[in-house]
């Protein structure tokens, strides 16, 4: 519990819109989760950086995951001034300009420059900017072949396979099954085509998290005693471009990123898993 301000103080340093932004259906609400802890103060959308730097304090502490995520994410910043970006840009499908490599990060720029620092049109979590940064470090730049696997299939990925499943596949069909416009609207977001992959699912979606690894999300439907299902594919290059640990942080970002999406939308009685 943060004992710095009470629930009515931190009310008082919001707009108190009840924009529901921040995944609470009142910024009453909101206030007394960031007193219990449960919510960071950064959360609201439309406060102002002054008022978030005066109470830096209202920002929980992080867990010992994100504290290895965010060194991870520090360590591989230190590394791109060692590279040659002009290079990186042909390899990973990027434009290098103004000192800056750009990629499409699901239809949306995402620029390293040449000290590390990072720049994108979209929030991104430490599980995406990780991978992006390994894809451009060390990706091969290997042309994807059109030959899809599941993330089991993978070098190494069986052993993670279950894993994958819990936070990448089920989080993403949880929001597909019970809120499919919203999950369609995401997608649409995210610059996904609609395609037929002949996985014989109901909807397949082709989406970019980066410009040389493509996935695809195969979704069906629930029929008679049958339960829906949702499966990823990646192109076979992927191990080549990125490899199974970049993989796997990458779908754990896009599920992250769709909850928070979800969320943010005020789908009312969503929690993430």
């Amino acid at each position: 519990m943060n004992n710095t301000l009470n629930p009515m103080q931190i009310y008082n340093l919001l707009e108190k819109s009840n924009c529901r932004e921040c995944g609470e259906h009142t910024c009453m609400a909101f206030a007394a989760a960031v007193f219990k802890g449960q919510k960071s103060l950064s959360a609201c959308p439309r406060i102002d950086e002054n008022t978030l730097q005066q109470h830096s304090s209202l920002e929980p502490a992080m867990t010992g995951t994100e504290k290895n995520m965010q060194q991870a994410m520090q360590s591989l910043q230190q590394q791109i001034p060692e590279i040659d970006l002009t290079e990186a840009a042909w390899r990973t499908g990027g434009i290098f300009e103004n000192k800056k490599l750009t990629l499409q990060i699901m239809g949306k720029n995402f620029s390293v420059d040449t000290n590390g620092g990072l720049d994108s049109e979209i929030h991104v979590n430490p599980w995406i900017s990780i991978p992006v940064l390994q894809y451009i470090l060390h990706g091969k730049g290997k042309e994807p072949t059109g030959n899809w696997a599941p993330f089991k299939e993978l070098p190494n990925g069986r052993p993670r396979a279950a894993l994958f499943e819990q936070r990448c596949e089920k989080p993403l069909k949880r929001v597909a099954d019970n809120y499919p416009d919203l999950f369609y609207d995401i997608l649409d977001l995210f610059d996904a085509t609609e395609v037929d992959k002949g996985f014989r699912a109901d909807v397949s979606f082709l989406l970019y998290p980066l410009p040389r690894l493509p996935m695809i999300i195969a979704w069906w439907y629930p029929a008679e005693d049958l339960e829906s299902a949702l499966h990823i594919f990646f192109d076979e290059t992927a191990k080549d471009n990125l490899g199974v640990d970049g993989v796997f942080s990458l779908g754990t970002g896009l599920a992250m990123m769709v909850e928070k999406l979800a969320l943010r939308h005020g789908v009312k009685g969503f929690v993430p898993l």
